[in-house]
């Protein structure tokens, strides 16, 4: 690796970072370009590995304006091996204060994409540790009707309701857009969607059984995009229901398509999801620093 040059970019030098081909182009990005006129993406913060004069690798971190946290790992292609991915790593880490967040975007079907692999292996050997993975659920109105009979779905009175559900549910079925709550603005969904999510009390949707709540979701079509931002359960079975309910409020009110993000691990809400018309369209893995 003695042709190897590792270094940061300069202003000026997009059109460098963007002559690597996309070695994953089927999975959506932000315009790199457009990402440093907005100020997320810095010429100090984008890291290259030049070989012959040619980038075989290329990491960007990005940091949104007025976001609290450190910057993190967003952007990383590797056309070479490991070795000079955990290189750029680490060179990149020792300028930016130590290691960070990578959040690696892949197609669904990342295990049988070999180009998938490599930044993967790189950021281990640089001592980053899987912590996660997330798939991104995209649906179009082709959704199964909700079971009829046994819940009914109504919007939620106030906030102080939607706060009381969400205290007694420990671990939501779906959050989108949690990774960058955090990183934004330190926020953990989970626990207080309500400083996250904009929207009036009446874009939250309440399952009831019997006129008992059993179960809220957050149908959030004045964010980035049309989502469901939120969905935690008490009854496990309102689930079908509770969807249903979240994406017919959504094309209601003019969305196209909506989005959702679950834990790989959660089968049966993955299940839930497919019934529902969803189709994965992106995994997502975290890396944390090691220790």
């Amino acid at each position: 690796m003695t042709d190897l040059v590792i270094r940061s970019l300069v202003a000026g030098e997009e059109s460098l970072f963007t002559s690597m081909p996309d070695p994953l182009p089927e999975v959506p990005k932000t315009d790199y370009t457009a990402g440093v006129a907005g100020g997320g993406y810095q010429p100090d913060r984008t890291w290259i590995a030049l070989r012959n004069g040619r980038v075989v690798s290329r990491a960007a971190w990005v940091l949104p304006p007025g976001a609290v946290g450190r910057p993190w790992l967003e952007w990383f292609d590797l056309d070479a091996e490991p070795e000079v991915g955990a290189d750029l790593l680490q060179a990149a880490h020792a300028a930016l204060g130590g290691p960070t967040l990578y959040h690696a975007a892949l197609p669904p079907d990342w295990r049988q994409k070999p180009a998938a692999a490599p930044p993967l292996a790189a950021a281990r050997l640089a001592g980053l540790v899987q912590h996660g993975e997330r798939l991104r659920f995209a649906g179009s109105g082709t959704h199964a009707a909700a079971p009829a009979g046994r819940y009914a779905v109504r919007p939620a009175a106030d906030r102080t309701e939607i706060a009381g559900l969400v205290a007694r549910i420990a671990a939501p079925q779906i959050l989108t857009g949690a990774e960058a709550a955090r990183a934004v603005a330190g926020i953990d969904l989970a626990t207080d969607p309500l400083a996250w999510l904009p929207g009036p009390p009446q874009t939250w949707r309440i399952a009831t059984r019997g006129g008992e709540p059993v179960g809220l979701a957050a149908a959030a079509g004045d964010v980035c995009y049309p989502m469901i931002a939120y969905l935690g359960l008490i009854d496990p079975a309102a689930l079908d229901a509770l969807l249903a309910d979240a994406v017919t409020v959504l094309l209601a009110g003019g969305a196209r398509e909506v989005v959702a993000d679950v834990d790989a691990y959660r089968t049966g809400v993955v299940a839930g999801l497919e019934r529902a018309g969803f189709q994965p369209i992106r995994a997502r893995l975290t890396f944390i620093p090691a220790g």
